[in-house]
């Protein structure tokens, strides 16, 4: 696998034309002036052919994480030497691994290993493949409090750097990503560069994504023969516990947190939704299973919002929300989190459109970065404005802190340069501990004492 300049040169040229526009649009906000967005940051692999690279650690099920690497020694073994103290490895476990083509490019080994069972909130010593340098990761805890930290539409630009060092600076336990990790964008290149460049920081924790648009990367039409199918490069390199949630597919899938305090689901935007679909059966078996006496908490991410003022991507979710807005109300969703568009909003607990305080609320955090730039242009007389808390184009980071089986607490933290600053937040109450919610399915007969 190499590194080639020339579509990297590409990559770097998009950020020209948005940096201009963010530029001007900026400078008309009174409040705060956002810099253009910074250079996309290619990171290089300089260490030896069989030495681990693109290092990312994944949950599976309570007890286990999985490792994830790549190499470009396709002889390298998918093996990962692990334990509580630095080299003093006392376990070990072998994966799988895999590869892939796009047209003219061959990917490196793909390395997924399970290692475990592990305890919670210990801090783990591990080395891949028997090369290389050794890495570190904590588990999260079996039990509440848990945080949770959510970034989307990243990208691999000065932002996304400054987005990931100011969460993890302070403690959180996973990283969610509600879709658009690389911005590749067919140039399989920047999916390696991407990997290496999160590298510090999802090697440390595990880190849950679902997928994004940026992610599909279908062929041209019409599809030329030997074409590469839609999200190869996704699915290779991020696996997911599908099957252990019972999924059919890596786009989409959910898993338990905090000892199955909070239950996360991640759905897929751009996989069939409709009421005969897989990922409708599968989302409806799901949320029937989730036991909400044992699981308080019911978080679902997924990419293209259903709720939006902003004219960036406006109705792209309509679709799918019409299709399964009712699983999630039905469930008591707590909160849904999207990306796509590149701000920041915060709806008050809707359903069908109306503010309902059983429904989940809403946030919008497709900020994390990306080469594209801010969307900046919020429609004030959109129909949905007066259920829009707040709203805000600017860069940032979330956190979700579930405290306990009632309350939560919500903070979106904006990069204000070298420091991260909290914009917006929200304490939240779980709906299973509401009365109304758990007496009337109905949404017209509740009580309006929620967060509004």
């Amino acid at each position: 696998m190499r590194t080639t300049r020339c579509m990297l040169m590409v990559a770097q040229a998009l950020v020209v034309v948005s940096a201009l526009l963010a530029a001007a649009a900026a400078a008309t906000a009174a409040e705060y002036v956002r810099p253009p967005p910074g250079r996309i940051i290619l990171t290089e692999h300089t260490e030896p052919a069989a030495h681990p690279q693109q290092v990312h650690v994944s949950a599976v099920g309570e007890k286990h994480v999985r490792v994830s690497w790549v190499t470009d020694d396709m002889r390298a073994q998918s093996v990962v030497d692990y334990g509580k103290a630095s080299r003093n490895y006392t376990a070990s476990a072998t994966g799988e691994h895999t590869s892939y083509r796009y047209f003219l490019y061959s990917s490196g080994k793909i390395h997924h290993v399970s290692i475990g069972p592990l305890e919670p909130s210990t801090v783990y010593y591990y080395r891949c493949g028997k090369a290389g340098k050794e890495f570190s990761l904590r588990t999260p805890p079996a039990a509440l409090p848990i945080e949770l930290a959510l970034v989307g539409d990243l990208g691999q630009t000065e932002w996304t750097a400054s987005t990931l060092a100011h969460a993890s600076k302070t403690g959180h336990d996973m990283l969610l990503v509600p879709g658009d990790l690389s911005y590749a964008d067919t140039q399989q290149a920047l999916w390696d560069s991407f990997g290496r460049f999160v590298q510090r920081h999802a090697s440390r924790r595990p880190w849950m994504v679902t997928q994004g648009n940026h992610e599909v990367e279908a062929p041209p039409l019409p599809v030329p023969a030997g074409s590469p199918p839609p999200f190869a490069a996704y699915g290779a390199r991020w696996r997911m516990p599908h099957e252990e949630s019972g999924s059919p597919s890596n786009l989409y899938y959910s898993f338990g947190a905090a000892g199955g305090a909070v239950h996360v689901v991640m759905l897929g935007s751009y996989a069939p939704f409709n009421a005969s679909s897989d990922q409708y059966r599968w989302l409806a078996r799901d949320l029937a299973a989730v036991d909400r006496r044992a699981t308080p908490w019911l978080v679902v991410l997924l990419h293209a919002p259903w709720y939006n003022t902003n004219a960036a991507h406006q109705g792209e979710g309509e679709a799918m929300r019409k299709a399964m807005e009712r699983l999630l109300f039905q469930a008591r969703v707590d909160v849904v989190f999207a990306g796509h568009v590149h701000a920041y909003e915060r709806f008050a607990r809707v359903y069908d459109n109306e503010a309902n305080p059983c429904g989940p609320v809403y946030i919008t955090i497709g900020d994390g970065g990306n080469r594209e730039g801010l969307a900046f242009n919020f429609d004030k007389n959109h129909t949905l404005a007066p259920l829009s808390m707040t709203r805000e184009a600017s860069f940032g980071h979330g956190r979700l802190r579930v405290v306990n089986t009632t309350s939560a607490h919500w903070a979106w933290h904006r990069n204000d340069d070298a420091d991260s600053v909290v914009r917006d937040e929200l304490w939240l109450e779980s709906l299973a501990a509401k009365a109304s919610c758990r007496q009337h399915a109905d949404p017209a007969v509740v009580d309006w004492d929620d967060e509004l």
